[in-house]
């Protein structure tokens, strides 16, 4: 059965595989790593970051995942005063406004945020070179794995070109439960359930840079950084040149579009999507409707882009030797996610949580 309790503890000749390095499998390697554990991170991207990363440009940086992050617990609390030290973060956005048709209000609900600098995906490659720099991690990119054996000797993980990579006294899987429950249908029947129930919203990112800056807004501080939208397509604007570090690039927009529209053209075309994104940002201009020339522009989408509803766990482990964790597993926030593989690293090592 699931469970959230302690997992028998892990030593020093033991050995953890972390499939997904993203914020949650980074925080728990972290943990375990420091206990002199062995620990390989898998992810199939050219480095980490998940919905953290960044798309770079010639011109321009632009973050398509996550904008910015709020603290809401005191552990996590204490970690972010440390990345502020380092200068991975710093506090963003300080001007943010919601927005409709029918005109701009200021917002502000009392909850400070921060971003990363100069790009979010600073904060997870800073985790990743603390890990890396220690002679018990390994961090493997640009490795998709497919499928899970288990031997007398561990875990044995086959990448998608074929290579086992083990074996491992336990691993961890902090991909989206959907990913995740291809890796352990054939191997636990608790976990494959609850990635069965933990279901995933879909969302469009649009991504447009300008030759000059956005037009003048009555009313609205021509220096603002964010704004929440109330609108059927669109659902974030966040201007990248306003991000700590970014001063010298051009305007430079995401668009994070509604997950009810998303999912609703989700298997539209990338560039048929970045159009209609900037159409509904047009509409926020009244009247004219005007925008400065492009530079370029684009789409992405995250197919499991947050979880549809709260899991009761942070994170869950079976003896079995296997465990989940991630944002999916509290209600999708960098927050979430950091908690989430913490909280398991803490468990494998035989702490309190």
């Amino acid at each position: 059965m699931a469970t959230p309790s302690k997992p028998p503890t892990l030593s020093d000749n033991h050995s953890v595989a972390i499939i997904g390095a993203g914020i949650a499998g980074l925080a728990c390697g972290q943990v375990v790593a420091n206990s002199n554990v062995h620990v390989t991170l898998f992810d199939k991207a050219r480095g980490p970051g998940g919905r953290m990363s960044s798309k770079r440009r010639p011109s321009a940086t632009l973050d398509l995942g996550a904008q910015a992050f709020s603290v809401r617990d005191g552990n996590f609390q204490s970690t972010v005063d440390e990345w502020l030290t380092v200068g991975c973060i710093a506090p963003w956005p300080t001007s943010t406004y919601q927005a409709s048709s029918s005109g701009w209000l200021t917002h502000n609900d009392g909850q400070q945020r921060y971003t990363g600098a100069p790009r979010m995906s600073a904060l997870t490659r800073h985790l990743s070179d603390t890990l890396t720099v220690l002679p018990n991690v390994t961090l493997l990119t640009n490795t998709l794995i497919a499928s899970l054996k288990q031997t007398a000797a561990g875990w044995v993980l086959v990448d998608k070109k074929g290579t086992s990579h083990g074996p491992y006294d336990r691993v961890v899987i902090s991909a989206p439960p959907p990913q995740a429950q291809l890796l352990v249908a054939p191997w636990d029947n608790a976990l494959t359930a609850v990635c069965a129930e933990r279901k995933q919203r879909a969302c469009w990112a649009a991504w447009a840079i300008f030759e000059e800056p956005l037009p003048a807004i009555p009313d609205v501080a021509s220096d603002w950084q964010m704004a929440r939208v109330d609108h059927p397509v669109l659902n974030i604007v966040s201007r990248n040149q306003t991000k700590p570090g970014r001063g010298a690039q051009p305007e430079s927009i995401s668009l994070l579009a509604q997950l009810d529209w998303s999912e609703a053209h989700l298997e539209q075309r990338a560039d048929e999507i970045a159009e209609q994104l900037l159409a509904a940002l047009k509409s926020l201009f009244v009247p004219s409707g005007a925008l400065p020339s492009l530079i370029e522009m684009g789409a992405h989408r995250w197919r499991y882009a947050q979880p549809a509803n709260i899991c009761k766990d942070t994170y869950l482990y079976t003896e079995s030797g296997l465990a989940l964790c991630g944002d999916s597993f509290r209600e999708g926030r960098v927050e979430d996610a950091w908690l989430s593989g913490h909280r398991l690293g803490e468990a494998l090592i035989g702490r309190s949580v």
